[in-house]
């Protein structure tokens, strides 16, 4: 998939790319072009823990996976290991997805965990961090007619079990995504 040139580039941690609905969601909007979604291949790797940690070992995690690699076949950032050293995070672990995130040249990271991704180390690369909810809600109210034609269609994509507008947003709730299942509500006649 190529974008266009005009639309920002998203960095995914693992933390949001593990959970069913915000993995969907996300995807949906990027699927829409509405930003370009990018990660490296230990994102993905934490990705595929988390998911078999969710799901007790019962999910393909490697399917899901695939699935994700060949929908965004440019998604995947390589050769971010040169930046690492000048990144300093309260948890050094997490400093490959800053330096992938400097590689592709990513205005925001797209995470869950945002103590461990300090406004001003990230200012010092020109990008910020942002919850997965708050990105979401943005990029919605951003685009509102494209966004939610998107969610149109991959609330269509769910079919077993099939969900209505009023179960994921439920769903939304409960993971945390206030904002984003506050527009959801407001727009339900048109998803």
């Amino acid at each position: 998939m190529t974008y266009r040139s005009d639309h920002f580039t998203a960095l995914l941690d693992a933390c949001v790319l593990a959970g069913v609905l915000k993995r969907n969601l996300l995807l949906s909007l990027a699927e829409a072009e509405l930003f370009r979604p990018r990660w490296s291949a230990l994102i993905l790797d934490e990705m595929e823990r988390a998911i078999a940690k969710i799901s007790k070992g019962e999910a393909d995690t490697a399917k899901q996976r695939d699935q994700m690699v060949t929908a965004f076949e440019e998604a995947c950032v390589s050769g971010f290991e040169v930046y690492i050293p000048s990144v300093d995070l309260p948890d050094p672990n997490d400093r490959h997805v800053v330096a992938a995130a400097i590689c592709t040249h990513a205005q925001v990271v797209v995470t869950d965990n945002l103590k461990d991704f300090p406004e001003a180390e990230l200012g010092k690369f020109g990008m910020e961090a942002k919850s997965t909810d708050d990105f979401i809600a943005d990029t919605i109210t951003l685009h509102e007619h494209t966004a939610f034609a998107a969610l149109k269609r991959m609330r269509a994509r769910f079919q077993n079990p099939a969900l209505s507008t009023e179960a994921i947003i439920n769903v939304a709730e409960s993971q945390g995504l206030l904002n984003t299942a506050l527009l959801m509500k407001q727009y339900e006649g048109y998803w």
